[in-house]
């Protein structure tokens, strides 16, 4: 007879694992007792030694399939005789500063779940809010460590007898399940109108009927509201752009099913995997000529984001009101995702028809994820026109936004943090990141911190996560940029917290080294929009060698002004005009191509003022504004109506051809002061000379992403002739452009360089946080041990 206490850390609250622990204890003929604590579960087991070994080595090989144990450890006790297993009472809190416990992320429903709520013979039946040990709220409605009822918001729904014998039987799939309820004893559905005034009758059955009727409905779901209107109606879906003043980016979709999705898009087995996964992310894929929607849905794209539905009442509406629905954000543009309900009526009541609300609480909200399909890079080499022998990527899928489904699950650290560090990110698809120990928990995607609205979000989660985690930070770390409102909240805190800014490039950069373990340096190759240079300058096309200790500016692209600061994000064309007349000043105007003809010659003597003055026009290297600059000239796209349309039509319009690689453009690598500056003379001179040949669009775009992707691999080649090293990072949100990552993996393969990129966090801004936390960390240890 022996006795081991097992302590096991990770994502073992809130998916059935106290359950699973003890159907297993039994099954060996264990016996003791299984309990959740604020670090995780612990475990005091006693039996037959071999049956305690078969035991553990059962629990780490297949444990639940939500599960994850980062940790397993245990010590051997004197034995006291325990006659029965149990799941005892979760331990009272004895320290907060110990609380470790990982929530798990909210989970799509099972299919179990699904049979019995669409089973007339099951009491769940049609129940929207059923649920099980294998799937449901999580993270959303979760308030506090340990994962036990009385932390989430489900404690003011009291179980009734039928309910609480499912949730105390062992041999239930209920058993523990925290938010369990029936019709009898849980939450409700109600149908408002936009004043807030309850209809009568069958609640899902007019919702329904709305639908097919082209009403909007604001849909309470998991971590917030939807938008939702029938997405084969070309009037609802315009009316819903109007409303919620989103001109041009497009909406999300929700398919009843796979084969639904598989009518609209091409999907293929990494785009099934993704779809059918637990996380239920939202998946970016290739629309499908005449695919049967409105042309409003996602006007002008060649790609449409798409998810399967993830809650009963999802699915229930999908099979009732239409095979395809739109699902966008519940929000008026630039705002955060609404989740409260009062704070619904009154956002969104000049936008939805009618409201489909819940008495279920959601405590934090979340945004659904967005991720595209990463075909491995040569599988399509001879449309790339490349050959190569890099090694393949085993990733699936490039985030471009990290919310439900994934977070809060934390990456693990190799090397701990040494001091508890909150980390603000940037102004762009914020994220928080607060580093503790060997872990960084991520905050899911807020949004752009542009107004009041989300700065409140994005400090109102800061708090929630503190008093998750039960921290407060000794370091917080920000970007350079003065003008970030997350940078002025960091500055604005307390005195006695260590501030510590981070160069926005280097960020990147490192978030990538951490998500892939890497220590040391590294090549990183950061190309973004734009981020605050030590020099003043707005950087974005850069070539760093990085370690989290530091980094050295090895190259970058020539500097160019920004006519209009700001305006010339939104207005591409700015930065078209600019390009052309830094080369070749004004004598571009007698240039016979389309760009040139139909410019508004009012607006060139203004613009022209800015660059020779000097009067806001701040010089950038950033790579996005050169996708910016040649997307305009190409006539593609002049004025964006959302964050990087320019350079995703630049990508669309190159529609995956080959062409390009027989004579791509180039760029010019000159040495100045100690580092490599990338001018782009011959780049503009080779486009204008394809247009005015009248040389297809999409031949320009795919010539221009091979000349960038050379130019990157001719770089990196440099570098590495002068440090001697072969890692290379590529980071920043440039980088989303699938072509143009799959062509740099390509060329760097070949070259033989060892190749990371991002697949656990966002490479755009939303991953930003996590490189300043790790960053902050290790230059500010250094300084104690100075101060010592």
């Amino acid at each position: 007879m022996a006795r081991r206490l097992i302590i096991t850390r990770g994502i073992v609250q809130g998916v059935g694992f106290r359950p699973f622990v003890f159907r297993l204890a039994t099954r060996c003929f264990l016996k003791g007792y299984v309990q959740n604590d604020t670090l995780g579960v612990s475990i005091d087991i006693e039996g037959e030694r071999e049956h305690l070994d078969r035991f553990i080595n059962s629990m780490l090989d297949s444990p639940p399939p939500q599960a994850l144990i980062e940790e397993l450890h245990w010590q051997d006790l004197p034995p006291l005789g325990y006659t029965t297993f149990e799941i005892k009472n979760s331990l009272p809190e004895a320290d907060s500063t110990h609380k470790e416990a990982l929530v798990a992320p909210d989970i799509a429903t099972c299919e179990e779940c699904l049979k019995e709520f669409f089973d007339p013979s099951d009491r769940r039946y049609l129940y929207p809010f059923i649920n099980c040990s294998h799937c449901g709220p999580r993270y959303t409605i979760a308030r506090d460590i340990p994962y036990d009822r009385v932390n989430t918001t489900m404690d003011a729904f009291i179980m009734c007898q039928d309910c609480s014998g499912e949730y105390h039987d062992p041999q239930d799939r209920r058993f523990h399940a925290q938010p369990n309820a029936c019709p009898r004893c849980g939450p409700r559905l109600r149908l408002l109108d936009c004043r807030g005034n309850e209809l009568p009758g069958d609640v899902l059955e007019q919702a329904v009927s709305l639908l097919k009727g082209g009403r909007i409905l604001a849909i309470k779901g998991i971590g917030g509201y939807h938008l939702a209107v029938d997405a084969t109606q070309s009037r609802v879906v315009s009316e819903l752009r109007n409303r919620k003043r989103r001109w041009e980016k497009p909406f999300a979709l929700m398919a009843r099913d796979l084969e639904v999705a598989r009518g609209v898009c091409h999907v293929g087995p990494q785009g099934d995997q993704l779809l059918l996964s637990a996380k239920r992310p939202i998946v970016l894929l290739e629309k499908k000529p005449g695919a049967k929607i409105a042309e409003g849905v996602a006007p002008g794209c060649k790609e449409l984001g798409i998810m399967l539905p993830y809650t009963p009442l999802h699915h229930y509406l999908l099979r009732h009101a239409g095979d395809l629905l739109v699902m966008t954000s519940g929000n008026v543009t630039d705002e955060p995702i609404v989740f409260e309900d009062p704070e619904a009526l009154a956002r969104l009541k000049d936008v939805a028809d009618y409201f489909l609300v819940s008495n279920r609480p959601i405590f934090t909200r979340c945004d659904d994820s967005v991720v595209r399909v990463n075909p491995e890079f040569g599988m399509r080499n001879s449309e790339c026109g490349i050959s190569h022998s890099a090694p393949r990527t085993p990733h699936s899928a490039i985030l471009i936004r990290r919310a439900r489904g994934y977070a809060p699950y934390p990456l693990r650290l190799a090397s701990p943090f040494g001091k508890n560090v909150l980390a603000c990110g940037a102004m762009l698809k914020n994220t928080f990141c607060i580093g503790k120990k060997h872990h960084a928990f991520l905050s899911p995607h807020i949004g752009d911190l542009e107004n009041l609205e989300t700065l409140e979000a994005f400090q109102q989660g800061i708090e929630r996560f503190k008093k998750m985690l039960y921290l407060e930070p000794d370091i917080v770390s920000y970007d350079m940029h003065p003008d970030y409102l997350s940078t002025q909240y960091a500055l604005g805190l307390e005195d006695g917290i260590s501030k510590i800014p981070v160069q926005h490039h280097h960020a990147h950069v490192v978030s990538c080294m951490v998500e892939n373990g890497l220590e040391g340096e590294v090549i990183g190759v950061a190309f973004d929009g734009l981020g605050y240079g030590e020099d003043g300058h707005l950087w974005g096309g850069e070539f760093l060698l990085a370690s989290p200790q530091g980094y050295r500016r090895m190259g970058h692209l020539e500097y160019v002004p920004m006519p209009g600061g700001q305006r010339a994000i939104k207005e591409p064309w700015r930065m078209a005009l600019s390009y052309l007349y830094y080369l070749f000043g004004k004598d571009f105007l007698e240039t016979d191509i389309e760009f040139v003809r139909r410019l508004d010659k009012g607006k060139w003597p203004t613009v022209k003022e800015m660059m020779d003055k000097k009067t806001n026009s701040p010089l950038t290297s950033s790579m996005g504004r050169l996708f910016d600059g040649v997307s305009a000239l190409l006539g593609i796209r002049g004025v964006i109506t959302y964050e990087g349309q320019a350079a995703i039509e630049l990508e669309s319009a190159s529609g995956g051809t080959d062409e390009g690689t027989d004579t791509p453009y180039h760029f010019e690598l000159k040495e100045r002061e100690g580092k490599i500056l990338i001018g782009w003379h011959g780049l503009f001179e080779g486009i204008l000379q394809d247009l005015l040949l009248g040389t297809p669009t999409p031949k320009v775009s795919s010539r221009f992403h091979h000349a960038v992707a050379l130019m990157t691999g001719e770089v990196c080649k440099r570098i590495r002739g002068e440090s001697g090293q072969k890692r290379v990072v590529l980071s920043g949100g440039v980088f989303q452009n699938v072509l143009l990552l799959r062509l740099c993996e390509g060329i760097l393969g070949r070259e033989g360089f060892d190749v990371y990129i991002h697949h656990k966090v966002p490479t755009n801004d939303g991953g930003l946080s996590l490189g300043q936390a790790v960053i902050a960390d290790r230059q500010y240890l250094p300084q104690l041990k100075g101060a010592k």
